[in-house]
């Protein structure tokens, strides 16, 4: 029972010395989703994605516009062909659809890995960046993501922007 009331007692004096103590810190909060948008790194990111996959996106709609040929000539020239050759080429059709359809999905997936893999790496780079600027300005705690209001005075995110668009440069 002693130990429990003097547990008590010091955390009643912790508490008294709180406010002395939080005068002392230096908090800031960043924006994520701000940086996110309009860092530089984001649009050199999907810069490179756009120019790495294009070639792969002009193959894939050149071969659909093909099959959209057969498909159309088919339509028309249908009713004079024999069965045969009509099931042979419904067939290819068939065929190439599914073709079509699975280079459609290994395009999706492995843009989307890269998408990724640029995020992740755009991740990090804010972050460092955020740590570099809390430690050259003496902060002693940033809060990054979760944040549902914060005052402009201790928002940080524009700082943590310029440094971002110095770097990109």
């Amino acid at each position: 029972m002693k130990k429990t009331k003097y547990i008590w007692l010091i955390f009643l004096f912790s508490l008294a010395g709180l406010p002395a103590q939080a005068a002392d810190i230096k908090v800031g909060v960043v924006k994520a989703g701000l940086l996110m948008e309009k860092s530089p790194q984001k649009t050199k990111a999907l810069a490179r994605l756009e120019s790495e996959f294009s070639s792969r996106s002009k193959s894939i709609e050149r071969k659909a516009k093909a099959l959209r040929a057969k498909q159309e000539k088919l339509a028309k020239d249908g009713a004079i062909l024999g069965a045969e050759e009509r099931k042979s080429r419904e067939r290819t059709i068939v065929s190439e659809q599914r073709d079509i359809k699975r280079l459609q999905d290994e395009y999706s997936d492995d843009f989307s890995i890269r998408r990724n893999e640029e995020l992740r790496n755009l991740e990090k780079e804010i972050a460092n960046t955020i740590i570099e600027v809390a430690k050259k300005e003496s902060y002693d705690l940033i809060v990054y993501q979760g944040v549902i209001f914060s005052s402009d005075r201790i928002d940080i995110t524009d700082k943590v922007l310029k440094v971002l668009k110095s770097k990109a440069r």
